[in-house]
């Protein structure tokens, strides 16, 4: 079976996985879509396929057994839906929405038309993250300590927190989505933040900075730290401690060191977005949802928690997960 292949959006995520793509037998590009027509025709240079300005139009002419959906955060509006409907398997890369009716709309949707989903948290696929949970597996997790920190990316809608959502929403994600998939579900939330460093910067709106504290149904306590404000150098990363052990999670740096008496470092060996997409291209071939580690519906428990995370910024208030719509 040849996993006939259309895209949504062009920008810089979806050439990372046409990339990857073109390493993984029995795949094929027919067909993108971008508002701008020159990015769409650009990718179909350096990729094949026909382009689209219309999304509608590519998804009721062309034959797709999956979609990729990279779109901005603000553009999802009915494409995860379409694409559900015309029974056609999907990609979508973080984060969902802004709307978390919205997300669990969708999420509805799609769990209705029995596609296969897949999102783009790619770290679950890192040999050195599951190296990690295994580690984790073996006692229990008292703290969890997790950063994002950068320059503020220079795409405009990314310093317009009513179009990316903010930092917490767009791009720690991955720290809080990794929270979930090593620790387990939270239960309360809280956090407090920065601002007032960047007003040189035009149409910005985020957050300079927050720190974010939950509490897991497990009892483990933690704290994920954001910031934006970096001239140059990014790091990210998850640190994991338990009676007698400490595991950290330098992902910027491909590194894990686990520290439980001895010291050892093993370095990622496995390229994620590589391994996510050959993931869900196997799903699709084989109708095997279960390979998926993020699916949908998962994905969707990690929306919640960070746009919980921006409700306490916002409120001031401790906010009760499960409570939390």
């Amino acid at each position: 079976m040849k996993v006939r292949i259309g895209f949504i959006g062009t920008g810089r995520i979806a050439n990372r996985h046409m990339e990857k793509l073109c390493k993984i037998e029995d795949t094929t590009l027919v067909s993108v879509c971008d508002v701008e027509k020159k990015e769409a025709q650009k990718m179909t240079k350096i990729w094949g396929g026909k382009f689209y300005t219309d999304y509608r139009e590519m998804l009721n002419k062309e034959s797709l057994d999956a979609v990729y959906i990279c779109l901005p955060p603000f553009a999802h509006t009915d494409q995860e839906i379409l694409a559900a409907e015309k029974g056609i398997n999907l990609f979508v890369e973080k984060p969902l929405a802004l709307d978390l009716k919205k997300a669990c709309h969708i999420s509805k949707i799609i769990e209705e038309s029995g596609v296969i989903s897949s999102v783009g948290y790619l770290y679950r696929y890192s040999d050195i993250v599951n190296r990690a949970k295994e580690e984790v597996s073996q006692g229990k997790i008292a703290l969890i300590l997790g950063h994002y920190l950068c320059p503020m990316p220079s795409i405009r809608w990314w310093r317009n927190k009513n179009e990316s959502g903010g930092q917490i929403v767009e791009q720690t994600t991955h720290i809080f989505d990794l929270a979930r998939y090593l620790v387990g579900e939270v239960d309360t939330i809280y956090g407090q933040r920065s601002k007032g460093l960047m007003e040189d910067v035009e149409n910005y709106s985020l957050d300079d900075a927050s720190c974010i504290n939950l509490y897991f149904q497990s009892g483990a306590v933690g704290s994920i730290s954001s910031a934006c404000t970096l001239k140059r150098g990014r790091d990210w990363g998850i640190n994991l401690i338990g009676k007698g052990f400490r595991i950290d999670l330098l992902l910027s740096s491909h590194l894990l060191i686990i520290s439980n008496g001895k010291r050892r470092e093993i370095k990622m060996q496995t390229d994620p977005y590589q391994a996510e997409d050959e993931a869900f291209i196997e799903a699709v071939k084989k109708n095997r949802p279960e390979i998926i580690r993020s699916p949908y519906s998962d994905a969707l428990k990690t929306l919640k928690l960070t746009l919980a995370a921006d409700s306490s910024l916002e409120k001031g208030k401790i906010i009760n997960l499960p409570n939390f719509k």
